[in-house]
């Protein structure tokens, strides 16, 4: 297999429709092992809408090239009040796959 399926996870903010269903964002992502390329992701917003935005803002991105800016180009075009946790499970993904990396070599 040429992916690897990684999950990063954060706390949700109050006063969020997905607060009542959890209480965590969790960002997965289809990742190929060779390039860091994220192939696919997929993220527990509640609504349909959100997952969607979310996975096309994050598709494409490779993350041997760091978090910076798949984590910016999402505090910029994603301006509703799971922000902040959607950057932090980001961010755990990308330990998670750094994780994976390192383990591999």
């Amino acid at each position: 297999m040429r992916t690897v399926f990684i999950a990063g996870h954060a706390r949700l903010p109050s006063g969020m429709a997905a607060k009542s269903i959890y209480d965590t964002v969790t960002i997965t992502a289809e990742i190929d092992k060779k390039y860091g390329v994220i192939v696919n992701a997929g993220c527990t917003l509640a609504t349909l809408h959100g997952r969607e935005f979310v996975q096309q803002l994050l598709r494409g991105y490779s993350l041997n090239d760091g978090i910076d800016e798949p984590i910016a180009t999402l505090k910029k075009h994603y301006l509703g009040k799971a922000g902040h946790a959607l950057a932090s499970a980001l961010t755990d993904l990308y330990k998670q796959f750094e994780m994976y990396k390192n383990n591999e070599e």
